[in-house]
Formats: C-alpha cells, sequence, structure tokens
C-alpha cells in the first residue's frame, strides 16, 4: 500500500456558499497544467447549458460528461431524473476504477447521495478502491457524513450573502 503522502487525494467542497464547481474547475486547471489525464462528471447540470468552464476545459482537452437532465425541481419526469444520476454514476465508478484519470471531478454528486439514487457504500467502496494515482473532486450540498470521513480534505462553503437572494441572476462569466 502507498503512503499517504504518494496516493491520490479525496477533496469535498460542500456547503450552501457559492463556489464548491468553481474551487473544483481551479483544481481542474492546475492538473491540466501539469499534464494530468482529467475528466469531470456532472451529475445535476444538462448539455442544454453551454457553461464557460465545459468551453474551457473542451479546449484544454478535459474529459467532460453531462450526465444530469437539469435541476431535480424542475423536473417533469423524476423516474428519468433518478436514473441519469444512475447512469452518471456508473460512468463515474467506471472513470475512477479504470485508473486511466489522474484527477476525477464529481460535480454536484453529494445530491444523488444525498437523495437515495445512488447506494453510498457503493459509492465509499468505489472511491477507498479506487487506483492509487487517482485524485477525487466531489462538490455539492449537504455531503453524506461517510463522504466526509473518507475524505482528505472537506470545504465548507458558507453563504453570507448571495446576489441571487437580492433578485441578481447568475450571470455570464462570473457564474456559469
Amino acid at each position: 500500500m502507498n503512503e499517504p503522502k504518494h496516493r491520490g487525494m479525496l477533496i469535498i467542497n460542500t456547503g450552501d456558499g457559492k463556489g464548491k464547481s468553481s474551487s473544483a474547475f481551479g483544481v481542474m486547471l492546475r492538473a491540466v497544467a501539469r499534464e494530468w489525464n482529467v475528466i469531470v462528471i456532472q451529475f445535476i447540470k444538462s448539455d442544454k447549458w453551454q457553461t464557460g468552464e465545459r468551453k474551457m476545459a473542451e479546449q484544454l482537452g478535459v474529459s467532460w460528461i453531462t450526465g444530469g437532465d437539469g435541476f431535480t425541481w424542475e423536473s417533469e419526469d423524476m423516474e428519468a431524473t433518478e436514473q441519469a444520476a444512475r447512469d452518471a454514476w456508473q460512468r463515474a465508478a467506471d472513470a475512477i476504477g479504470s485508473g486511466e484519470y489522474d484527477l476525477v471531478i464529481l460535480d454536484e454528486a453529494t445530491y444523488p447521495v444525498t437523495f437515495g439514487w445512488i447506494d453510498i457504500e457503493d459509492v465509499v467502496t468505489t472511491l477507498t478502491e479506487r487506483p492509487s494515482k487517482v485524485n477525487v473532486v466531489i462538490t455539492g450540498r449537504d455531503a453524506h457524513q461517510r463522504l466526509m470521513e473518507i475524505a482528505d480534505t472537506v470545504t465548507e462553503m458558507r453563504k453570507v450573502k448571495h446576489a441571487f437572494d437580492l433578485g441578481i441572476s447568475a450571470k455570464k462569466g462570473l457564474d456559469f
């Protein structure tokens, strides 16, 4: 078994504040600069959203899978929404287990775990048994306690004030 300083890290960005995914995408840029093989798997956002981070990632050669179908509260077919999350998890588990990637970002993956759509013990097993070089960053509110227990680093973003609460919508270039 590798010494802890030589194994891949598990990082969780959680909490109700802004910046969880943005932080993960900052790590993505660092990894690309170090010539790591990187994949991003999104669990909530749909292919309809053309985000700036995805546009830049594709230019940098980052693999990108958008596995969600949009905000869960807007879903017209919750069975399909849940299945999309399970399918995204299968693709994530395959990417993690393959050892092909140095960094796997599971954007908004806490939600389907919290909602019970993905089995937490399957996630924990996949993460704890991953190849030693694979680093994983998980984002989303309400990270499951089991995920936080096995993580190397957990950061909780706390909302102090948010423009959305003032009626200001998300801005291209700042928020997406």
